[in-house]
């Protein structure tokens, strides 16, 4: 297959936001970055790309710094996102060095401006290299404090007219409660936007549940540690929570 063709037969998704944790890329590190966990997430990507699928992603920076936890300790709020927006920008240049290791043209596009090591933001330019096949990051969230990258997630995904945002976490979907300390936790195969909030379910933050909603972007939330599980599920397989109106 080459890049200008169209998604494969079966394929369910033409154009996905693919938004995960810092956390994901520190590997059984406690901090910082796991390049076997990046690498082996860049090829998990690059089983999609390679479906024909046009891909875009949101990487957290919670394995480097998060802003909420500084102002814990005392930082002052602004100073302390605009560090965690950096440290998102770190985590987005190893993964398109790791994409790019394996053939998959990426671009690094940030929300405040640094020119020697990424793109500005520019929608327009942002289409254009998806629809050019390749992969775009999204860093520094929305450039503003006070806003989570899953805000930041669900804005891009909007703008850039994608299908789902796809949440890969630990864990194969949304629970009733942490399934990892409560062996009788119930999976939701569907759930609604509004039950989300109401039950404060943790899929994402509140600001960009609500932007989903309002948007009809729907959001499935699936295991990141699963083996080709983001190909499988564009495939119509898999296990995973699927979040709609």
């Amino acid at each position: 297959m080459t890049d200008a063709q169209e998604p494969q037969k079966g394929v369910t998704y033409k154009r996905v936001l693919l938004k995960i944790s810092g956390e994901a890329l520190m590997g059984p590190q406690g901090f910082g970055l796991h390049p076997p966990t990046v690498q082996r997430i860049a090829q998990e990507v690059r089983s999609v790309h390679a479906l024909g699928v046009e891909i875009c992603m949101v990487i957290g920076g919670g394995n480097i710094f998060r802003g909420l936890q500084g102002s814990a300790q005392g930082m002052e709020r602004t100073t302390a996102d605009y560090m965690g927006m950096l440290a998102t920008v770190m985590n987005a240049l190893a993964m398109q060095s790791a994409l790019e290791e394996l053939n998959v043209h990426t671009r690094v596009i940030s929300a405040i401006p640094m020119d020697q090591v990424c793109e500005p933001y520019i929608r327009r330019r942002a289409v254009r290299h998806l629809e050019k096949k390749r992969v775009v990051i999204f860093a520094a969230g929305t450039g503003n404090p006070y806003f989570t990258t899953d805000t930041a997630a669900t804005l891009r995904a909007n703008e850039m007219a994608c299908e789902a945002i796809f949440k890969g976490t630990k864990v194969d979907g949304v629970y009733d409660k942490d399934p990892v300390k409560n062996p009788d936790a119930k999976r939701y195969d569907r759930v609604s936007y509004d039950e989300v909030l109401q039950k404060n379910l943790g899929v994402m933050d509140a600001s960009a549940i609500a932007l989903a909603r309002d948007n009809n972007l729907p959001i499935i939330v699936f295991s990141l540690d699963e083996p080709g599980g983001f190909r499988g599920i564009l495939s119509g397989q898999g296990t995973y929570t699927r979040v709609h109106g």
